[in-house]
Formats: structure tokens, C-alpha cells, sequence
């Protein structure tokens, strides 16, 4: 059973970037209502991926260092990294399928 990763500002280059599978980041907050409706989908996908890809959370208002540096702007943001590079941008609640799509793209 797989499960979402908590990604700091002091393991974002351990668990994110020398990651050997793919990572989807959904940068959250607590206050952030769109961010509520879009978790559940997230740890369902920690389910699905298990052992294909890695999926986490950064809580943007504790870690604000990953957040500055990735330009998170507008929340939830939700990015895909793959061999330590952004490789594709999710703003907003958007659709399961829509995450599934993105992601899959990424495992070959």
C-alpha cells in the first residue's frame, strides 16, 4: 500500500531530486480549499504509482524554500519531476484522469 511522501525544505533533494522514479509534488496548505479537494485524488495515486512513482506533499506555509525556489505562486501546484528536472506543471484541482495522464507520460 502506498503512501504520499512529506517533502521538507530538508529532504526535497534526497526524496525528490535523486528520486530513480518519477515524483509528483503537490504543493498544499492547510487554509487552501481547492488543495482539500485535490488530496484525497493525490493519495489514491500514492496507491496506484506504488513503486513507479514517488508521490509527495510539501506543505508551502512549513517549507518555504522548495516553494520560493520552484516559483509556487498559486496553490495547490502540483509538478513532476523526473531525473531531478521539472518535467511537467499542474496548476489548480484538476480531474484524477488529468493526473493520471501527466504522470503516465512520464514512466517510460
Amino acid at each position: 500500500m502506498g503512501k504520499t511522501v512529506e517533502i521538507t525544505d530538508s529532504n526535497f533533494d534526497e526524496e525528490v531530486l535523486n528520486s530513480e522514479n518519477p515524483v509528483l509534488v503537490d504543493f498544499w496548505a492547510e487554509w487552501c480549499g481547492p488543495c482539500r479537494m485535490i488530496g484525497p485524488v493525490v493519495e489514491e495515486l500514492a496507491d496506484e504509482y506504488d513503486g513507479k512513482a514517488k508521490i509527495g506533499k510539501v506543505n508551502v506555509d512549513n517549507n518555504p524554500q522548495v516553494s520560493v525556489k520552484y516559483g509556487i505562486r498559486s496553490i495547490p501546484a502540483l509538478l513532476i519531476f523526473k531525473n531531478g528536472e521539472v518535467v511537467d506543471q499542474i496548476v489548480g484541482a484538476v480531474p484524477k484522469t488529468h493526473l493520471v495522464k501527466q504522470l503516465d507520460a512520464q514512466l517510460n
